[in-house]
Order: structure tokens, then sequence, then C-alpha cells
């Protein structure tokens, strides 16, 4: 890959790769560290593809488990494991609420973060559970109940904050 090719294949996809690595990391410098090893990691191995759209995937798949492997290194995981509960949530509590964007993306960042990842991985870029289950390592039964359990969490910290 010449160097204007570079420039041009950084400029296509460094955006996507940056929000993808921060929505899960959520330190802006190591996303953008983790964004431009994906990219390095593409351009230096040579990784070609026959279309766009596949170029697109190997970067987001490498994206997040770069990401979830930065998680594993500052053990954010762990920690965030060993505290939680389940709760039991009403019915009535994880009905739809129609906020705003930015409403619902700093409840999401208020999320446990098991929680604020799988639902992340699910809704923004998605993943499918079995997808998920061989970049975390996790059965999918257990990213099922993540995923239920912060969804419910969401619509509680949503209904609270519009209180």
């Amino acid at each position: 890959m010449t160097r204007q090719e570079a420039t041009a294949f950084y400029r296509t996809h460094s955006k996507a790769i940056y929000n993808t690595a921060l929505r899960i990391v959520r330190d802006s410098a190591e996303a953008e560290e983790i964004m431009q090893d994906t990219l390095m990691r593409y351009i230096d191995r040579g990784v070609r593809s026959a279309t766009p759209a596949q170029a697109a995937s190997w970067l987001r798949t490498t994206c997040i488990r770069m990401s979830i492997d930065a998680l594993r290194r500052r053990n954010r995981v762990a920690d965030a494991l060993e505290g939680l509960k389940v709760d039991e949530v009403e019915e009535e509590e994880a009905e739809a609420v129609t906020m705003d964007v930015m409403s619902i993306r700093a409840a999401m960042e208020r999320l446990p973060h098991p929680y604020a990842l799988i639902l992340d991985l699910v809704l923004i870029e998605g993943m499918d559970y079995s997808g998920i289950a061989r970049l975390t390592g996790q059965k999918e039964v257990t990213l099922r109940s993540w995923f239920s359990r912060g969804r419910a969490k969401l619509a509680k910290e949503l209904k609270t904050s519009m209180i």
C-alpha cells in the first residue's frame, strides 16, 4: 500500500474505528491508540480484502478485540463483575422510553461496564451473541443475560433521569 493509499484508507476508516474503541474502553486517549494500532495492523500485515465491506468488517472485529484486550489488561471487567448484583426490575420499569440520543448515551455510560459493553455491541455495532461470545470468551447465555439486565438497568436509569 502506497503512502497515499494508506492516508486515504486512514481517512476512510479512522472515525468509525475510533468511535467503536471509545464506546468500549471509555477513554479517548486509549481509544485513539487502539484505532491507530488497528489501522497499522491492517496496513503492516498487508491484509487485503476483496471488498471495502470486508475491510471494514476486519477492522471492526480487530478493533473490538483490541479494545477488549485493553480492558482485560486494566482488569476493568473483572472488577466490575465482582460488584454486580442482580436487580429485580418490574416489567413497567423496563418499558421503552423515548429520549434524545445524548440522554441515552449518558445513561449508558453510567451502567456497569459489562452491561454497557454488551448493549453497545448488540445495539450500536449490530453484532450477534455468537460473534460477541467468540470475541469475549463468554458464553452466549451469559451475554444474553447481561443484555437483558443491561437493557432493564438502562430503562430504569432513563426513567430516573426523567424525574
